[in-house]
């Protein structure tokens, strides 16, 4: 198997990345049309990784827009839902997954769910900006591929997607010789760490009991120069030097001594390596989505002034906008309409 192609050139990417947002369908999203509005201010809160993103869209908006003002408030993806319950916010902008503080917190104070509308995919191996989760073996190991349903046979208990028993060791797994009996030694994120919360929803059935026998489990480490050394990079260190490991990282800590593993939804079904090109078109199973939560009751037309933000923030400009800003993927021109559906 040849070595998985860890870096990618931009150009190169932006004119593949073109190729599959064009590729899906003929007609592209239409340009942006501004409304006619008065004079009003939408208020931003959420993720600090979305700042230099969310204030391009504003700025940008405004362009066209000048008389509407915002108020924008990143100071993190666990102020956004509060602010929007209270009354704070009009957007609260998430680069992980919804945690049950989240929405069980929205729904004591408003009695309903919020609007949630997905902007944009996570980066391939940005740390920071949610990058798509991979599943690293050591170079040695000759394995190649995994369904999500061998994975969570793998790696929890309750075998949720419909293994009919638990894979415990690599000759579980079709390997021979010296890997048959060989158990296999499990790492990733502290199991309450967002990253692993994720990845229980997406990979495991939404399931929090893990293989626990096998599994060790890392938390970000502060040394004492204020440096952090994520869990995902001891991840992979670990596996350097464990040629009977899996580890649940990132693209970014991929090393020579590694290799990822391409997945699929089923046992049937396309296997795809993490590349930037199927990370973004989100045929790679562990892509990771970027979304805005909004106030909308039911019955309740969405306040207009946050329609039409989301309008241009979907539409042809606004996706491009995540091209250029580089820390996020743009969703393909299929998924942008079927989230602009949400907003009739």
């Amino acid at each position: 198997m040849k070595p998985f192609p860890r870096l990618f050139v931009f150009p190169v990417f932006i004119l593949l990345l073109a190729t599959v947002l064009t590729a899906e369908e003929a007609e592209p999203l239409a340009p942006y049309q501004p409304p006619a509005n008065s004079t009003q201010t939408l208020r931003l809160w959420g993720s600090r990784n979305m700042d230099a993103l969310v204030h391009a869209w504003a700025q940008a908006y405004r362009v066209a827009h000048p008389e509407v003002n915002f108020e924008i408030k990143l100071l993190g993806n666990g102020t956004a839902m509060p602010a929007l319950y209270l009354g704070l916010a009009d957007l609260a902008f998430f680069s992980r997954d919804l945690i049950v503080t989240d929405v069980d917190g929205f729904a004591h104070v408003r009695k309903y769910n919020p609007l949630r509308v997905e902007l944009a995919t996570g980066s391939a191996e940005d740390p920071g900006h949610a990058p798509a989760l991979v599943l690293l073996v050591h170079r040695d190991n000759p394995l190649t591929r995994l369904s999500l349903r061998q994975v969570d046979a793998i790696f929890s208990a309750p075998r949720r997607r419909g293994a009919s028993a638990a894979i415990r060791t690599w000759g579980q797994l079709g390997l021979t010789g010296e890997w048959t009996d060989q158990p296999i030694h499990l790492y990733g994120d502290d199991a309450q760490s967002m990253t692993a919360l994720f990845f229980q929803r997406a990979a495991l059935g939404n399931s929090h009991r893990m293989n626990w026998e096998h599994f060790t489990e890392f938390g970000d480490l502060r040394r004492a120069d204020g440096t952090v050394v994520t869990a995902a990079q001891q991840t992979s260190a670990a596996l350097k030097t464990d040629r009977y490991g899996l580890a649940i990282s990132s693209l970014h800590y991929l090393t020579k001594e590694l290799k990822p593993l391409a997945l699929a939804e089923k046992d049937s079904g396309l296997f795809y390596e993490p590349t930037k090109v199927n990370i973004a078109a989100r045929r790679y199973p562990l892509s990771r989505p970027v979304f805005v939560c909004a106030d909308q009751p039911p019955g309740r037309p969405l306040d207009p002034k946050v329609r039409d933000f989301l309008y241009f923030v979907l539409g042809a400009a606004g996706q491009q906008m995540i091209v250029r800003d580089g820390s996020y993927l743009p969703l393909t021109t299929e998924a942008a309409r079927e989230e602009l559906s949400k907003l009739p």
